[in-house]
């Protein structure tokens, strides 16, 4: 599969990729809807992001207290999973009862996983048979605020996301039974390459997008913001209103593309956090974690 196809178009983190998995093997639509007047998220700060071990995705995870914000890179696939071919994981999630999610895709077959951590700590499989028209592509995982359904989106352009029962959390969800595709949010208008999403609330998602091209809302590496006609209930389909917000901070010393990766929402002290991917040799000094609050 293209890297393009995987969600790791960064040239010097395919390098490190190749690396990792060697290590691992030896044991190692028109014009944008204008944005809400009070949805405004302002920059107040950022982190330096390691380039193998926080370059996917992030997640904060309220259960139990104190626990620390989780992140995935390709330095985080434990080789348990790469050796039998997934070894590509997305932007990851935490339901409000802290059960942590892991999305997982590998480059043949036709099934996509979801690792799940239980707040015991415990690691299970669940995973999810392709249907008919549905992309291999896992790029992230969104767990609703009751946190029975989870929300996953595919690669390219789409005008869909996925709507599956929350895995280790949705009593009709089993390690030993495929997770199935229960509905879907239908948009209004496509979307590109988002690479990430977080519930605001029951009923609004934040997305980071690492769309190239700009066409869809006049500007690449776009916020997005998707209003949802009602909160996911695994019965039948909603819809969702697409917005662009802002673009990403694309700021760095070295110059070219830039690679938009996950996001998360922390309810507990309202930031909202989304990794950019900087170009070239960058990518090892100032790729970045960026802060925003609302305004």
């Amino acid at each position: 599969m293209p890297l393009r196809a995987r969600q790791c178009r960064h040239p010097f983190l395919a390098g490190l990729a190749g690396l990792a998995a060697l290590a691992l093997s030896v044991g190692l639509a028109g014009p944008a809807a204008a944005a809400p007047a009070a949805d405004t998220w302002n920059e107040v700060g950022s982190d330096r992001a390691d380039p193998l071990t926080e370059s996917q995705g992030l997640a904060s995870v309220e259960v139990p207290a104190g626990s620390p914000n989780r992140y995935t890179g390709i330095g985080t696939i434990p080789l348990s999973l790469s050796t039998r071919g997934w070894n590509h994981v997305g932007d990851p999630d935490a339901s409000y009862d802290g059960h942590y999610i892991e999305p997982y895709q590998r480059d043949d077959g036709g099934a996509k996983m979801y690792r799940v951590q239980s707040p015991d700590g415990k690691w299970s499989e669940y995973v999810h048979t392709l249907g008919p028209g549905e992309a291999l592509n896992n790029s992230w995982s969104a767990v609703s605020p009751d946190g029975r359904w989870m929300l996953s989106g595919e690669w390219g352009t789409m005008n869909r996301l996925l709507v599956f029962p929350t895995p280790g959390v949705n009593p009709s969800t089993s390690p030993s039974a495929n997770l199935p595709l229960v509905s879907t949010v239908r948009l209004d208008r496509p979307v590109r390459d988002v690479q990430g999403c977080d519930f605001l609330d029951a009923t609004t998602l934040l997305c980071s997008s690492d769309d190239p091209e700009g066409t869809l809302f006049g500007m690449t590496k776009p916020l997005l913001r998707i209003d949802l006609s009602a909160a996911p209930n695994g019965a039948a389909d909603v819809t969702g209103r697409v917005t662009a917000l802002r673009q990403l901070p694309l700021r760095s010393a070295c110059s070219g593309g830039f690679e938009t990766e996950g996001i998360d929402y922390d309810r507990r002290t309202g930031t909202l956090r989304v990794i950019v991917v900087s170009p070239g040799f960058c990518v090892l000094t100032d790729s970045k974690t960026y802060r925003f609050t609302r305004g």
